[in-house]
C-alpha cells in the first residue's frame, strides 16, 4: 500500500492477482501509478469475484457469498481456506475495476480486457451483468500521464 520508491521512478509497474487479496486495492492501484514515470506503463490484473474462480480454493461456493463459502470450505477441509473471504480475499469486480479506471485522475487508459477470453468475446465486457459472470480475469493497462 506504500511502495519504498519515489514518485515516477520506474518505466513499468506490474500486478498480477493481487488486488483481489487486499483490503484497499484503490488505494494499491493509485499507488503503483504515484511511482510509475511519465509515459510509463502500469498493468494490473485480478481475478473477478463473480467469474468461476472468484471464490478460489472455495469456488464454485463462493456464489452463495463469500462468508458462506469459507464456513463450508472450513467444514469440508477441517481447515480455513488459504484465502480467507473478508481477511485476505475480497470481492472485485469488472463494474470496479471501470469505475476505477474512469475516476483516476494520473493515467490514460491503454486497453481494458479480459485476460482469458479469446478475442472474439471482449464485446461482453459491454454487458454489465453477464461480464461478471463469464470474465475471469480483468485486465487494465494503463500510460501514466
Amino acid at each position: 500500500m506504500e511502495l519504498p520508491f519515489a514518485d515516477a521512478c520506474v518505466d513499468v509497474c506490474y500486478s498480477s492477482n493481487v488486488l483481489e487479496h487486499v483490503e484497499e486495492p484503490w488505494r494499491m492501484a493509485e499507488e503503483m501509478v504515484r511511482v510509475t514515470r511519465p509515459g510509463g506503463t502500469v498493468y494490473l490484473s485480478w481475478t473477478l469475484w463473480y467469474g468461476p474462480w472468484g471464490g478460489h480454493e472455495t469456488a464454485p461456493w463462493h456464489y452463495f457469498g463469500g462468508a458462506y463459502a469459507r464456513r463450508r470450505y472450513r467444514r469440508r477441509h477441517g481447515k480455513e481456506p488459504k484465502n480467507k473471504f473478508g481477511e485476505s480475499l475480497f470481492a472485485l469486480t469488472v463494474r470496479d475495476g471501470l469505475d476505477w479506471a474512469g475516476r483516476q485522475q494520473h493515467a490514460d487508459v491503454v486497453a481494458i480486457r479480459p485476460r482469458y477470453n479469446p478475442w472474439w468475446s471482449w464485446w461482453l465486457l459491454r454487458v454489465p451483468l453477464l461480464r461478471e459472470l463469464v470474465t475471469w480475469n480483468l485486465v487494465i493497462v494503463l500510460r501514466r500521464r
